[in-house]
């Protein structure tokens, strides 16, 4: 099975030095990680992007690149992982009023106005659009560790060893726009145009938030480090149900307010990753 992978993680946002997360470089680190030692990935099979290399030019470029590959034949098996911000905008197709779009920060997030700069923001309409191209024999696997609403926060997401990887809308008129509004969700948008064969994981639920944690001395996304846990522990042998009930335990046992998601056709959920 021909594979390629990309590997985001993003601590620092160049216009925004405050809204810095310190684990989501460790977890690009620990997916490629994983993917060389437990799925059978080269190192020429991944592409990892961090920080300043992580903008919304070079991640929609690597990821056309897989797409492109995958509809010539040339793969058959992705993977995404993007650990960074998450934040929401209005609905842009405009056919949806009281929902808004998920949206991923990249390194050079920036504002237009009141509003997050669509050159510099990934909505999930952009992520639809690209994966739905795919051939219905790849296989596509997801992985988000970030989140898109702060409705969710609870005083313990601001424990001084762990931070909400979300940003809220720049502006007060913008966020009132969002306010309320339910996401939409990539894995709904994929499904809304019928794309069934894919995997996605997300570190929490839609209205929850994912957590940038320290984690047994060093920085990482908690989804992103329990999983790599659980997947190196049981040498990838578990079925994906199983591994997401071991992560969803580890939370639980750490304290964390989030519960992650599998999302994917019932028949793969008993097998094994990859």
């Amino acid at each position: 099975m021909a594979k390629q992978a990309l590997c985001v993680g993003i601590n620092n946002f160049k216009n925004y030095p405050s809204a810095a997360l310190q684990g989501c470089v460790n977890d690009a680190d620990d997916m490629q990680s994983l993917l060389k030692n437990l799925l059978g990935f080269q190192d020429t099979d991944i592409v990892k992007l961090t920080d300043t290399k992580a903008t919304k030019t070079n991640i929609i470029k690597n990821l056309k690149e897989m797409v492109e590959g995958a509809k010539n034949g040339k793969y058959s098996y992705l993977v995404f992982s993007m650990s960074s911000h998450g934040t929401q905008v209005p609905d842009l197709s405009g056919d949806e009023p009281d929902r808004a779009d998920e949206a991923f920060c990249p390194y050079d997030l920036a504002q237009k106005g009141d509003v997050w700069d669509p050159k510099h923001i990934i909505t999930d309409d952009e992520l639809r659009d690209l994966f739905i191209q795919l051939p219905k024999d790849v296989l596509l696997e997801v992985y988000l560790d970030t989140c898109h609403s702060g409705t969710g926060l609870k005083a313990i997401d601001f424990l001084l060893d762990r931070k909400p990887r979300y940003l809220p809308p720049p502006y007060m008129e913008a966020f009132l726009k969002v306010d309320g509004k339910r996401p939409r969700g990539l894995n709904k948008a994929l499904m809304e145009k019928g794309i069934t064969h894919h995997i996605l994981w997300a570190a929490c639920r839609a209205d929850q938030t994912s957590a940038d944690a320290s984690i047994n001395g060093g920085w990482h996304g908690a989804f992103t480090y329990y999983f790599c846990k659980e997947m190196v522990s049981s040498k990838n042998k578990l079925s994906h149900s199983a591994i997401l009930e071991k992560i969803r335990k580890d939370l639980r046992a750490g304290n964390y307010t989030q519960i992650p998601q599998l999302e994917c056709e019932a028949t793969v959920r008993d097998k094994t990753i990859g």
